[in-house]
């Protein structure tokens, strides 16, 4: 697949100010990025905020911080030089209105000054016909007179690209090949709306177009609007970038991500303490397939291996169990000490501030291999805090007696007893209590099934010696006295 590499490479990522990042964008984001390293090239951020009912304030700032937190840098931006700006769209109407008027001027594009009410009207009769929903192309001929006139009176405006009424319309997509529309199922949409704002139809092909864009990352949902995207291109006489529309991303069940069935932004993943490094590698997979069939992949690997040739068209699945697995890999890579500044204020947040820094450490050391995210640690150190209510036959190993379980816990607390503050480590827990075992030929499964129990309340928890090592002797001995008397 020729996707020509030079330094005159440029990509864009070009979301709406909404406040929060989308996984899809995300991902078509990351995609962006890392062909714009494979190609030697610069990415750009844009922000298209032509319609401001979805802005939020601030968005820039959240949209460049959770960007910069994934690993995602721009060459050029609002935030950042460049030559190709104002990078902001609701700055640049002036342009907009220029080139605007050459399609007016050239007769490709025309008035529209259909009522709302004349625009329902004409919908409910094109369903009742079993019709597909198109503008009726009613104010596509009107005379100059008419439109003089009109105007002179005020009338509201939205002005429409006249697309071609029969014919064939053929698009390229790098993924796909040659994709045919007929020009009869193609609607005379909307450039302008009536409030003298661009639609992100026009102003995207104009941005696209002045900031020489060459390559043009989209999900696939907008091949419905590709025919209509090149149209206006040959309308201006320019050359279009070229299109790489990627798969869609489904649900597990076949659907398409949504707010109902999960959470469907990047801030949500972080505040739940899933790792940068993870969603990426996470993301990066979503559509692509590297060569050598690798699943672990830090954002330095994908910029060098990533490439057109791996991403596929069919749908991507987000398995959030798939992102679960990354995530507690990329955990687990990490330091003890770098882990218990991350969870750490998840267990602030929770209420359970540990002041010692020993402690926490042992705490965090507990969870850290069953980590999915960081704050899983307030519920996977939960015991370590204050003992769970449990029924207390849980401390029998198999067929063993509440009675014989409590007599082995108190032998075992007699043993534990002699061993100094200095010594109480994992190592030497293990050590002189396998000892003690098998010195006196006692079963491992009768003393330290109910050590463990007694310690934690939990069926499934750490090893006994590591939970005992993490609470300390003297609070060891008392967990054992109280589920003794």
């Amino acid at each position: 697949m020729s996707l020509f590499k030079h330094n005159k490479t440029r990509l864009r990522f070009a979301p709406s100010p909404t406040g929060f990042l989308h996984l899809g964008n995300l991902r078509t984001a990351l995609f962006g990025y890392l062909l714009t390293k494979n190609m030697g090239g610069k990415f750009i951020l844009r922000l298209e905020d032509t319609d401001q009912k979805r802005e939020v304030e601030g968005s820039l700032n959240k949209l460049i911080d959770i960007l910069s937190w994934i690993g995602i840098k721009f060459d050029e931006g609002p935030h950042t030089t460049g030559n190709y700006g104002p990078y902001i769209q609701s700055e640049r109407i002036a342009i907009y209105n220029k080139y605007i008027e050459k399609l007016l001027e050239d007769n490709l594009a025309y008035r529209c000054f259909c009522t709302e009410e004349r625009l329902t009207e004409m919908r409910t009769k094109q369903e009742e016909n079993k019709q597909a929903p198109r503008y009726d192309r009613h104010c596509r001929n009107r005379s100059e007179e008419d439109i003089k006139k009109k105007l002179a009176a005020g009338r509201k405006f939205v002005i429409r690209q006249k697309l071609p009424e029969e014919g064939e319309i053929i698009v390229h997509d790098e993924l796909r090949g040659d994709i045919k529309f007929k020009a009869s199922d193609l609607d005379d949409h909307v450039l302008i709306k009536s409030n003298g704002i661009p639609t992100y139809q026009f102003a995207n092909i104009v941005d696209d177009h002045l900031m020489e864009i060459t390559h043009v990352t989209r999900g696939d949902e907008w091949l419905s609007s590709f025919p209509k995207n090149i149209l206006l291109y040959e309308a201006f006489g320019w050359t279009p970038p070229k299109y790489i529309h990627l798969p869609l991303i489904l649900n597990k069940t076949g659907g398409k991500l949504s707010k109902r069935q999960g959470d469907v932004f990047v801030e949500n993943y972080r505040d739940k303490g899933y790792l940068p490094e993870a969603i990426v590698n996470f993301c990066a997979l979503l559509g692509w397939h590297p060569k050598n069939d690798q699943e672990i992949l830090s954002l330095n690997d994908l910029e060098k291996e990533f490439n057109i040739d791996g991403v596929g068209v069919s749908p991507a699945i987000f398995d959030v169990e798939k992102l679960d697995y990354y995530n507690g890999h990329y955990l687990r890579q990490k330091s003890l000490d770098k882990i218990v500044e991350l969870a750490k204020p998840y267990l602030e947040e929770a209420g359970k501030p540990v002041a010692n820094q020993e402690t926490l450490k042992k705490f965090v050391s507990l969870a850290q291999d069953r980590m999915k995210k960081l704050s899983d640690v307030v519920e996977l150190t939960e015991f370590l805090f204050a003992l769970p209510n449990y029924e207390h036959e849980l401390l029998c190993w198999k067929t063993q007696g509440i009675k014989d379980a409590k007599n082995n816990l108190r032998e075992i607390a007699l043993e534990l007893i002699k061993i100094k503050d200095e010594d109480w480590t994992k190592e030497n827990l293990e050590k002189i209590v396998f000892a003690w075992l098998k010195e006196n030929d006692k079963k491992t499964g009768d003393y330290l099934w109910p050590l463990r129990v007694s310690l934690s309340g939990l069926k499934n928890s750490p090893g006994p010696f590591e939970i005992a090592w993490a609470l300390g002797k003297s609070e060891t001995l008392e967990r054992i006295e109280h589920v003794t008397k």
